[in-house]
C-alpha cells in the first residue's frame, strides 16, 4: 500500500518535472555545437523560480525513488 503511494508521487512528481522543463525558456546564445558561453546572465522573475522548482522536483524524483526502490 505504501509503495503505490510513492509509486503515485513519483508519476506525478515525474509528469510536473516534465511540465517544467519544456516550459523553460532557452537563451539565445545556443548554437548547433553547444557553445555560447559568451553570454552570463542571471535569471530572474519567472525564468528564476522555474528554475528552483526544477531543481526541487529533480529531487523528489530522485529521492522517491530512491524511496521505492528500499520498499521493495
Amino acid at each position: 500500500m505504501l509503495n503505490t503511494v510513492f509509486l503515485v508521487l513519483q508519476l506525478i512528481s515525474a509528469i510536473f518535472l516534465i511540465f517544467i522543463i519544456l516550459i523553460q525558456v532557452r537563451g539565445q546564445s545556443v548554437n548547433i555545437f553547444g557553445g555560447g558561453g559568451d553570454n552570463y546572465r542571471t535569471r530572474r522573475g519567472f525564468e528564476k523560480v522555474l528554475f528552483q522548482l526544477t531543481i526541487i522536483i529533480s529531487i523528489l524524483f530522485v529521492s522517491l525513488g530512491l524511496i521505492n526502490a528500499a520498499l521493495s
